[in-house]
């Protein structure tokens, strides 16, 4: 046994070498190959520089392998290397080296190192040679690919980006030479509607239309009328323009904006409606005038106003009942403004300010009169409580509307159809009841009468017109003033428990 020492770490081999652990590793690979765990761990390996490409490198062989002679041509020197049978250059065999001749750049053995070189030949043969052709080097064809692939790329992310920013400019001005955006658009259409349409209607309705502004003894008031014919007589609400009495100012305005002053012909507080005329206006649109017996429950409507001073409003809806009985004013206090309407209701929208304004058919026709709605907060009357629609409005039907318009225009006043009887307003049981007597003393039935005439006493109970019941005094006098002086009715009249069924003829009156 010996003993060597390098540096401060001490190997004892034996002359004996023992068995290995394991089987011999074919492709030398740790830890079962040497060097493993069980042999010094090699040294720092450092790879010798790549020559440039075609400079012949001598390659190591392992003790013993150099063949014998003298080396060839250095082609460095001029000289060339000799060539096989096949016309490849054969690079010169190194001379061969002491075995145990140390590799450069350290102190381990040739056959130790070779036997853990990574950059060696696999299986510790020698190095294949640089290889040269026989007619010069080929084209390199993989290398001019190279160049074609990169344009080509540099190419296209050049044109994406190009064309990117093209369509970004595009789309955000809408073409080359342009600055201003521009949105895509419906091409322009006829504006002809169905003549039975809400559009339809308003078309031809609105410019018959008016706009009524009043003013006077420190009141003043908006609402609307509109044009009965072509002397420019108007047709509104009497609470409309009752705030200007006989000194105040009336402007009317058209749908076009065109103002002209109006004069008062007259007014009926009791049918609340009121005529008044403009004068020296040419081209007015008459609204033509409908049928209000004919109209049935559920038929459409448009109303058209100035609700809130906002005029050639339009809202529509439907009918929602016939002959409803309301009773609108009173604010006087002494029943003289009080007006009796056997009304159409609706539920096309009516705010403060469509007063006075038409109630149109589907063939736009004026079928009636808006004159009240029934206020959120409870009240009742011509625009209770300046409170907005809650779908309850009420028309003063045109048939009653155009016989009080003509008798206001011919004549300045209009008359009331009467039974002559003065009612027990203070009677809460079923039907209208006559008093039995006045607080002046005066008949409760006036004589010579329509109704002395017929047989009525006082004390009796009127239960039904025509037919139809009778639930209240006011209601009663609705149901008298919905007709004409002359028309003929029926009355059944309940007298100490028995009904009778009474005919009269209606008288008449002069109204306020």
């Amino acid at each position: 046994m010996h003993c060597a020492i390098v540096g401060s770490v001490m190997f004892i081999r034996d002359s004996v070498q023992p068995a290995p652990l394991h089987a011999p590793d074919a492709y030398s690979t740790p830890p079962y190959g040497g060097p493993g765990p069980w042999a010094p761990a090699p040294p720092v390996q450092r790879p010798v520089p790549t020559p440039a490409h075609g400079t012949a490198v001598p390659p190591s062989y392992p003790p013993g392998a150099a063949p014998a002679g003298p080396p060839p041509a250095d082609p460095r020197a001029g000289g060339a290397y000799p060539t096989d049978g096949a016309g490849f250059q054969t690079p010169p065999t190194p001379p061969s080296r002491p075995a145990d001749a140390p590799v450069p750049g350290g102190p381990y053995p040739a056959s130790q190192w070779l036997q853990y070189d990574p950059w060696g030949t696999p299986g510790g043969g020698p190095p294949a040679g640089p290889l040269t052709y026989q007619d010069g080097p080929p084209a390199r064809r993989r290398g001019a690919r190279g160049p074609v692939v990169a344009g080509a790329v540099l190419l296209a992310l050049v044109s994406g980006v190009v064309g990117g920013g093209i369509g970004s400019y595009v789309e955000r001005t809408g073409g080359f030479g342009s600055d201003r955006i521009e949105l895509g658009q419906a091409p322009e259409e006829s504006r002809d509607r169905a003549p039975d349409s809400v559009a339809g209607i308003a078309a031809r309705a609105l410019p018959g239309v008016v706009t009524l502004h009043v003013a006077g003894g420190g009141e003043q008031g908006t609402g609307t009328g509109f044009v009965l014919d072509k002397q420019g007589h108007i047709l509104t609400n009497n609470h409309v323009v009752d705030p200007a009495g006989s000194s105040g100012e009336i402007s009317v305005t058209f749908s076009g904006g065109e103002t002209a002053r109006a004069t008062l012909v007259g007014k009926d507080s009791g049918y609340d409606l009121a005529v008044v005329k403009v004068s020296g206006v040419s081209g007015l649109t008459p609204l033509p005038l409908g049928n209000s017996d004919n109209v049935r429950v559920g038929d459409p409507v448009v109303a058209i106003g100035a609700p809130f001073d906002l005029q050639n409003t339009v809202t529509s809806g439907i009918i929602s009942a016939k002959e409803r009985p309301i009773t609108a004013g009173g604010e006087k206090g002494d029943g003289t403004d009080i007006s009796y309407v056997d009304a159409l209701q609706t539920d096309a929208p009516i705010n403060p300010g469509n007063s006075g304004g038409p109630l149109m058919d589907n063939e736009a026709r004026v079928i009636g009169i808006n004159s009240a709605i029934r206020a959120a907060d409870g009240g009742s009357g011509p625009e209770a409580g300046r409170s907005g629609s809650i779908g309850l409005g009420f028309a003063i039907p045109v048939n009653q509307g155009k016989r009080v318009a003509e008798e206001l225009i011919n004549t300045g006043k209009a008359t009331h159809p009467v039974i002559g009887v003065n009612l027990d307003m203070r009677y809460t049981g079923a039907g209208a009841r006559v008093s039995e007597k006045n607080k002046d003393g005066s008949p409760t039935v006036v004589p010579d009468g329509p109704a002395a005439k017929a047989g009525i006493r006082p004390g009796d109970v009127i239960t039904e017109v025509d037919g139809r019941k009778v639930y209240g005094g006011e209601e009663l006098i609705v149901k008298i003033r919905a007709h004409r002086p002359g028309d003929e009715l029926e009355l059944t009249v309940v007298r100490d428990g028995q009904e009778r069924k009474k005919k009269l003829r209606l008288g008449s009156s002069q109204g306020d």
